[in-house]
């Protein structure tokens, strides 16, 4: 079975995922008890996608999280670096339109300066080798007075509540993960998961890149994160 590990190879990442394409929509929502569809509606409501206007949804994957920017009228590009995760988009959402899939690591975006009236990655950014890069990156493609919007899992401020989220990536996650047809990428996500950053500490690395006005707001109390930011440029 193909397994990432910490140091996030860009091909063994991308390998992971073209091996769960097929069923990763299905476990996003299996191994968060249907959250991710709050936290993508949150995401949505953050972005507020315009007519008009153009949109990067980045590691889209299968482009669940792209399909409302553009019912909403913007120009919107799914990119992602896994193959897989791309070819089944293009099937799935195939007649969805102002929405376009393009391939694409997140280290060399394959878009010019300034590109983008909004910028947005939910539960991607961990998945990157340089994260630092990957923000500097999203501010290049992004309009001056752009947004940047990042759903990514986090730490709950509680403590009770940080113990029970740690036992359920460490135990309850390998267990959904066994319906996965690769169970090990699933153990991966969960490593990265107890490793990324609070929400002060990516809110730094947000405003180290470039970005202003960063601000984020809890989910699910805290397990996941929005952080906002602007590009000043």
């Amino acid at each position: 079975m193909t397994r990432a590990s910490l140091d996030k190879q860009p091909a063994d990442v991308a390998a992971m995922f073209d091996s769960t394409a097929e069923r990763y929509d299905l476990l996003n929502s299996l191994m968060t008890g249907g959250q991710d569809r709050r936290w993508r509606r949150e995401v949505v409501r953050a972005v507020d996608a315009r007519p008009g206007e153009r949109i990067l949804d980045l590691a889209a994957g299968t482009g669940t999280s792209s399909v409302p920017f553009a019912e909403a009228g913007a120009e919107t590009v799914a990119c992602d670096f896994s193959l897989g995760m791309l070819r089944v988009g293009v099937r799935r959402q195939a007649g969805v339109e102002r929405l376009r899939f393009v391939a694409g690591d997140a280290l060399r975006l394959p878009f010019g300066d300034g590109s983008f009236d909004a910028v947005t990655i939910s539960f991607g950014l961990r998945n990157v080798a340089d994260t630092d890069l990957a923000l500097r990156e999203l501010r290049r493609v992004a309009k001056p007075g752009g947004r940047l919007l990042v759903c990514e899992v986090s730490h709950p401020p509680n403590g009770l509540l940080a113990t029970g989220h740690k036992m359920h990536m460490r135990y309850g996650l390998p267990l959904l993960s066994r319906v996965s047809s690769n169970p090990d990428s699933y153990r991966y996500l969960a490593e990265s998961t107890l490793a990324w950053p609070d929400q002060a500490a990516l809110a730094g690395l947000i405003q180290k890149a470039g970005w202003e006005k960063v601000r984020w707001r809890n989910l699910t109390f805290g397990v996941v994160a929005l952080h906002h930011a602007i590009n000043p440029g």
